[in-house]
């Protein structure tokens, strides 16, 4: 087990599969698709919801119907009731391809053309056996699949080979054969208007078509190059159909006029993938494969549309992050030119730093927005202090000569525009920012260093080696600079290898050493001195800057080093690489303390300062991922019991959600596989999420006051004996219970028993074969049932003390007037509970409640329990299924621990 263990990934909204629409209510959710798992969005204000567990492989089709979501993957559908998977469906011999809910039917189609019709009532019962089954010709590969209005049982099926075919599945006859248009069909939608339905082609054309007299009714064809992939029919009365092309347009077009009425020309940047208008309303829909969802609303008066509401992600992978605003938001650089900020807390808090109107500037010069857009940032750094006084970040973009300041705090591009070198431009390499927030430093590809004023943007010293060839800093390109705590020392670093420290104020150059080979990367320590640094022969090397000698040598990786750094209190260095490593090492004891190996491997990475959360981003995932450090939220403080040291663990990605794909397919067999051998298989409660835990919802003083009972008893001791009353009740004495249940006290004896007449064996025999009161009645029948609900209801429902005095009725008192010990029927009670603790434990069942349970009752019966064999191998399996749960709950607690502390500090 490494130290780092997967948390989950933010930044993900979806993929390229179309999105399923589902109203409930008054309310409208939308099912999009991340990969392996899926996300639910409430319409209303774009807020996730739902997320649903993590897949075997990757998402291939979505349909709802209710509370229910059905997602096919591979050649099997997975059943959902909202996030727990119910069943699964596996009978296609192929990959799915389309889902289409058809009244109460579920219609699944793969890519040999088999089409299976699931009736829903049978498969949420888990009765997963199709009503039907058609085979579609072998030269008609589906692509699309719709149901005209009023056409009983009739499907409409597109292909890829332009045909179209209109079958009855309720007799599983082909009724017509439409050649088709010389195209492959993508899209197919049935509009308002009975017997029409509009025909998008991957030639860019789209066909309004009757299918009832098989006529032609209009075409229209796009501007733009590529094929139609997503086509809707408003229905709000305002004769419109939207088209999305794989270009990223969204074209309008007015069914009246015949024309095109608006164009949205950088409505995505990547193939629109489905497009939804909502019912009798003018709001429509759009999702892309560049990681967004739109809702765009038509209420201006020229009839075109306006960007409503949107969530969206880097639509290609991040190059570089860093933690921010004390580990609750992480600033992210990708190479689809955007600025991010994200939300570790709440994913609504996530957006994209402005660039000044870059979609009207865009509109207005007639080019595409990423004409207008930074280019892509190669590297940043940002200080908190002087948030909200001037611009705090600073960026250096691929070959530009000028850095750009952001200002976080209106998450805006500032107005300054940092350009060093004026004379002699060369791309900005590095950057850096000044402890006290005033200052940027600036390095270019041509060996010149300068610093900025961050306030007004004015120039405020160059750092120049008169000893160098040419007037500048370093002969050759500036792959790193830094500053100190105090302003006092500035470093940098130059590709020939080359590190100088200089005079923060002065510029002057004070100290110099080479390292023998080139220099790709450095990381600065302010409050411990050190300066990490990586070259090309793969090792890492740690310079002290004010001793100015080599400190500490790593090697292990066997790739290129990606990214580097430091903990917050410098005792731990991180790496990357690209041979899919994350290595730690302690800067302290000079070793390597933990190594996990991914498949995809980092491009950057960065800790939080309190150490909690890291985060990574990975080659070609457009996601930012979170590990978790389990030394941080382990009740051990040993960081050794963690670590792997020298052996390499291969880890697997942070999934989107936070259940595996093994706990969904496998989540009894892992339940057993994890129990002790010699622990009972007890059955376990259905309704209940696997590896989850239940807790008694009980007022926390109810069951603390059990754990402390005779501190209670002490200080609730009376100073003086209770009065009689004077005169008696005229109501029917009751004892008082927690539950609200009147049970009034037990009568008088029967006259034979009053009398003493009767046979004492017969009252003996009673005594033994009858329990004594309802509290051993209802253990002694729950452990017949084998179900102790009803048990669990009573004692929740007692009183501390009342509980304390039933479990104290079962003490074994040596007597030399009674039988022996091991015939005494109170054993039997105690055997009784030993099951009932092993059973509830097994089931993780009112958690708290049972725990304190225990602890009174072993406290009461501990000495007897030692005194008999029998009685001990019940505690020993008590014992182990009490270890076994306790470990994998505190497991999960580690990541409930991770969120609290996010909280916690987000309120600070």
């Amino acid at each position: 087990m490494g130290m780092f263990e997967p948390y989950r990934a933010i930044g993900c909204i979806t993929s390229g599969v179309p999105f399923s629409v589902q109203r409930l209510g008054t309310e409208t959710f939308v099912t999009l698709s991340v990969g392996k798992a899926f996300h639910v969005f409430n319409c209303a204000k774009l807020n996730l919801v739902i997320v649903g567990p993590e897949l075997p492989h990757k998402i291939t089709a979505l349909a709802s119907y209710r509370h229910y979501t059905f997602a096919s993957y591979s050649s099997h559908i997975a059943i959902f009731n909202r996030a727990h998977l119910l069943s699964t469906l596996s009978n296609h011999p192929a990959k799915i391809k389309l889902l289409f809910l058809f009244g109460d039917h579920l219609i699944s189609l793969d890519l040999l053309g088999n089409l299976f019709l699931w009736p829903l009532s049978n498969i949420l019962n888990n009765l997963n056996t199709p009503s039907a089954h058609i085979l579609l010709p072998h030269d008609f590969t589906p692509t699309s699949i719709s149901h005209p209005d009023t056409y009983l049982n009739k499907l409409l099926i597109a292909s890829h080979q332009g045909p179209m075919q209109l079958w009855n599945i309720s007799t599983r006859k082909l009724i017509f054969h439409f050649n088709g248009w010389n195209s492959p069909i993508t899209s197919c939608v049935s509009s308002p208007a009975l017997d029409v339905v509009a025909v998008g082609c991957a030639d860019g054309t789209i066909h309004l078509h009757n299918i009832r007299y098989h006529q032609e009714l209009l075409t229209f064809t796009h501007s733009t190059r590529g094929s139609v992939t997503a086509l809707s029919f408003a229905t709000d009365g305002q004769p419109l159909l939207a088209s999305g092309g794989s270009s990223g347009v969204i074209s309008i077009w007015n069914l009246e006029k015949k024309r095109l009425q608006s164009v949205i020309r950088e409505a995505h940047d990547s193939i629109i993938t489905s497009l939804h208008f909502f019912a009798n309303e003018p709001v429509l829909m759009s999702s892309s494969a560049d990681n967004s969802v739109k809702m765009w609303i038509f209420d201006t008066t020229d009839g075109d549309p306006r960007l409503l509401r949107f969530r969206s992600g880097h639509s290609a992978p991040p190059l570089c992050i860093k933690f921010y605003a004390n580990g609750r938001h992480i600033l992210s650089a990708g190479q689809d030119r955007a600025f991010r900020l994200f939300s570790v807390v709440q994913d609504q808090q996530s957006r994209e730093l402005s660039q000044r109107h870059v979609t009207k500037r865009a509109k207005k010069l007639r080019v595409k927005e990423e004409e207008i857009k930074l280019k892509p940032v190669i590297a940043f750094d940002c200080a908190e202090i002087r948030e909200r006084d001037w611009c705090n970040v600073v960026t250096c973009h691929m070959d530009t000569a000028q850095a750009y300041v952001w200002r976080l705090q209106n998450f805006v591009l500032g107005e300054h525009i940092l350009n060093p070198c004026p004379e002699n431009p060369t791309p900005v390499k590095a950057c850096a920012i000044s402890a006290c927030g005033n200052f940027a430093i600036l390095g270019t590809a041509g060996g010149w260093v300068e610093r900025f004023n961050l306030q007004s943007g004015i120039r405020r010293g160059a750092y120049v080696d008169m000893s160098e060839s040419r007037s500048c800093a370093h002969d050759g390109e500036v792959v790193g600079v830094a500053c100190d705590s105090t302003n006092t020392l500035m470093i940098s670093a130059g590709y020939q290898g080359d590190i100088k420290v200089w005079d923060f104020k002065d510029c002057g150059l004070k100290s110099r050493w080479e390292i023998g080979c080139s220099v790709v990367k450095i990381v600065y320590h302010r409050y411990n001195g050190l300066l990490a640094t990586v070259a090309d022969d793969l090792t890492i090397r740690l310079f002290d800057i004010v001793a100015l000698r080599l400190v500490r040598k790593f090697e292990g990786h066997t790739d290129r080093i990606t990214d580097l750094c430091f903990s917050e209190d410098g005792k731990w260095l991180l790496s990357s690489s690209m041979d899919g490593s994350l290595r730690i090492w302690d800067v302290i004891l000079a070793r390597q303390i933990d190594a996990i190996h991914v498949d995809v491997p980092i491009t950057s990475l960065s800790l939080s300062p309190n150490m909690d959360i890291l985060a990574t981003t990975h080659v070609d995932q457009n996601g930012v991922y979170l590990w978790v450090n389990q030394a941080m939220f382990s009740s051990t403080s040993n960081v050794d019991s963690y670590v792997s040291a020298k052996e390499v663990v291969s880890v697997k990605l942070p999934s989107i959600s936070s259940t595996e794909p093994s706990q969904v397919e496998h989540s009894n067999e892992l339940v057993n596989a994890t129990r002790p051998k010699d622990a009972p298989a007890f059955p376990a409660d259905d309704k209940q999420i696997p590896d989850l835990v239940t807790l008694s919802l009980l007022p926390k003083s109810q069951w603390q006051s059990l754990i402390n009972l005779d501190i209670i008893k002490v200080r609730n001791k009376p100073i003086e004996p209770p009065k009689k009353p004077e005169k008696a009740p005229f109501f029917l004495p009751s004892v008082p219970s927690l539950s609200g249940e009147i049970l009034f006290e037990p009568g008088e004896l029967s006259a034979n028993e009053k009398n003493g007449t009767g046979s004492e064996k017969e009252v003996k025999k009673a005594r033994v074969d009858t329990p004594s009161s309802r509290f051993l009645y209802l253990l002694l029948s729950s452990k017949e049932t084998g179900n102790y609900a009803a048990f669990t209801d009573y004692i929740k429902g007692l009183s501390p003390s009342t509980l304390d005095m039933e479990l104290r009725m079962l003490q074994i008192i040596v007597d030399n007037d009674q039988q022996e010990v091991e015939k005494r029927p109170e054993l039997l009670s105690i055997e009784q509970f030993l099951d009932y603790f092993i059973h509830e434990l097994s089931s993780r069942n009112n958690f708290e409640f049972l725990q304190a349970v225990i602890r009174l009752f072993l406290k009461i019966h501990g000495e007897t329990i030692w005194q008999q064999s029998h009685l001990q191998e019940k505690a020993r399996k008590l014992l182990d299924i009490q270890c076994l749960v306790w470990k994998r709950v505190d497991k999960l607690f580690q990541s409930v621990r991770c969120v609290v502390s996010f909280l916690s500090n987000s309120q600070i």
